[in-house]
């Protein structure tokens, strides 16, 4: 299992470049998973449903299936949040997870960066991330491989060629 993280600031577009690279990704054959860090509060699930009825009766994990898919959601009820590591432990094996968030974690990275938010670049202070998307490659200084937004193939060799075997991921 390789891993490798997509770094940048909120509304910089580290979904939409991650969504991006996936297909090629796939096509050269490789099994894709990915980790994504929420930092306020998610539900999945639907009120008025059978599973967030359950849950909001006081379960802490309700599994369910059906012939195409099956989620987990599990309730922590205080307990603390999950790391990367354990985050990345619950998943099946696969060939490749993608990190989106855990902006901190000792992962390679490739950073997602938009002048128009007027907000540095990450890199600098990370030696961890390793190239830079961005919608005008032109406008960043840096020594990184630098790639634009739309380009899915690059930056799916980049991620190819810089995801790192699993050893430590916090």
């Amino acid at each position: 299992m390789r891993i490798i993280g997509v770094a940048g600031y909120s509304v910089s577009g580290k979904t939409t470049l991650i969504e991006k690279p996936i297909p090629v990704l796939v096509r050269e054959g490789l099994r894709v998973s990915l980790i994504k860090h929420a930092h306020h509060e998610f539900d999945v699930d639907q009120p008025g449903k059978d599973s967030h009825r359950h849950r909001m009766a006081g379960c802490a994990e309700v599994l369910v299936t059906s012939a195409i898919r099956w989620a987990l959601m599990h309730e922590l009820r205080g307990a603390p949040e999950l790391t990367l590591a354990e985050a990345i432990a619950r998943l099946s094996p696969c060939d490749l997870v993608l990190v989106e968030g855990w902006k901190r974690a000792c992962i390679p990275k490739l950073e997602v960066w938009r002048e128009m938010l007027g907000k540095p670049l990450l890199h600098p202070a990370d030696s961890r991330i390793l190239g830079v998307a961005t919608d005008d490659p032109e406008r960043v200084r840096s020594s990184l491989p630098t790639f634009t937004l739309h380009d899915p193939a690059a930056i799916a060799t980049f991620v190819i060629e810089n995801a790192a075997v699993r050893a430590t991921a916090d």
